[in-house]
C-alpha cells in the first residue's frame, strides 16, 4: 500500500508535468502502446516501490509490481513492469524511478547500520533521527522502517526530549521538579534528556530520567556510563542509554559494544541513491525499439 496520499502523488507528478511532456508531443509518439521495466542495478533494500506504481497507474498504466518495500535485492532483480501509451509511461517514468532510488538508497543504509550494530549485540535498537528533508518525512519513515530501524521521534508533538536548551530556560529550577512538571504534564511518556557530559549523565539518572541520550560520547565514554548506569540500578531501575551524534556504519558496532541500548543516528538521510535500471519498448509484436534510461 502507498504511504502518500493520491493526492500527494499527484503532486509529485504535477510538479514534474506541469503542462504537459513537450518532447512526447512534439514527436507525436503519445499513443503508441509500451512497455517499461524497473530493474535493480545495484544490492539494495527495497523502498517506496508501491508509491512508485501508484504513480504509474495515476499516468494511466497498468503496473505489476514484482517486489516490495524491505525486500533485500541483488543486481537484476526485477521490480516492477507497467503497460500502457507512451504518454503515460514517459510522463511517470523518472517520478517513479526517483522516488525508488532515493528512498532505497535511505533503507539500504539504514540496513547496513542495523546489521552492523546487530551484529555484535543483537537486540540493540537502531533509531533514526527527525532530521528528514522537510515535507518527506512519510517517505522517510517508510524508508527507516524497510531497513529495519525505528524512528527516533516523529516529531515535537508526541515525545518528551529535555535538550540542555530547554534548561536554559530552567536554570533555577531543580531537576527533581523539572522531572515532577513533565510527569505531570505527560504521565505517560517516556522522559529522555540530551546529555553532553558524563556529570551530567548521572545527574538527571539520579533526578528520575527514563533515557539518557549521550551526544557525542566516544564508545568508551559510552561504557563508563552503561557500568555507572547499572551500578545504580540495585536502587532504582536503570535509565536506558541512547548513544547519539555522529554515528554511522564505520562506527556502530563500537557503540553497539559498548553498551548502548539505542543508538540514534542521521546518516542514512545522507545515503547516496541506490541505481534502478528502466527500459522501455513498443509493445507491438516484431517492434525492437529498446531505450534505456539511466
Amino acid at each position: 500500500m502507498p504511504v502518500a496520499s493520491r493526492a500527494e502523488l499527484e503532486r509529485l507528478l504535477a510538479d514534474d508535468v506541469p503542462y504537459g511532456d513537450l518532447t512526447t508531443e512534439a514527436l507525436g509518439i503519445g499513443a503508441a502502446r509500451g512497455i517499461m521495466r524497473f530493474v535493480a542495478r545495484d544490492p539494495m533494500v527495497l523502498a517506496l516501490a508501491e508509491d512508485a506504481a501508484a504513480i504509474i497507474e495515476l499516468a494511466g498504466c497498468r503496473v505489476e509490481l514484482l517486489a516490495r518495500t524491505g525486500d533485500r535485492l541483488a543486481p537484476g532483480s526485477p521490480i516492477l513492469t507497467a503497460h500502457g501509451e507512451a504518454a503515460a509511461l514517459l510522463k511517470a517514468w523518472k517520478v517513479a524511478q526517483t522516488l525508488i532510488e532515493i528512498w532505497s538508497g535511505v533503507a539500504t543504509s539504514t540496513c547496513a547500520i542495523v546489521d552492523a550494530a546487530r551484529a555484535v549485540s543483537p537486540d540493540i535498537a537502531v533509531a533514526c533521527t527527525r532530521k528528514t528533508i522537510p515535507g518527506t518525512k512519510p517517505f522517510a519513515v517508510a524508508a527507516v522502517k524497510a531497513g529495519g530501524a525505528v524512528m527516533h521521534r516523529l516529531g515535537l508533538s508526541e515525545t518528551v526530549l529535555v535538550f540542555p536548551e530547554h534548561r536554559a530556560f530552567l536554570e533555577k529550577v531543580p531537576l527533581t521538579e523539572i522531572v515532577e512538571r513533565l510527569r505531570r504534564a505527560a504521565p505517560e511518556k517516556r522522559l529522555v534528556a540530551e546529555v553532553t557530559s558524563f556529570a551530567a549523565a548521572v545527574e538527571l539518572a539520579v533526578a528520575g530520567f527514563d533515557v539518557i541520550q549521550a551526544e557525542k560520547f566516544a564508545p568508551a565514554e559510552i561504557a563508563t556510563l552503561v557500568a555507572r548506569m547499572k551500578a545504580m540500578s540495585s536502587v532504582w531501575n536503570r535509565p536506558i542509554v541512547a548513544a547519539a551524534g555522529g554515528i554511522n556504519v564505520g562506527n556502530v558496532a563500537a557503540y553497539a559494544q559498548a553498551g548502548a541500548d539505542i543508538v540514534v543516528t542521521s546518516s542514512p538521510y545522507l545515503a547516496k541513491p541506490c541505481d534502478v535500471q528502466v527500459r522501455i519498448a513498443l509493445a507491438e509484436p516484431g517492434k525492437h525499439l529498446m531505450t534505456e534510461a539511466a
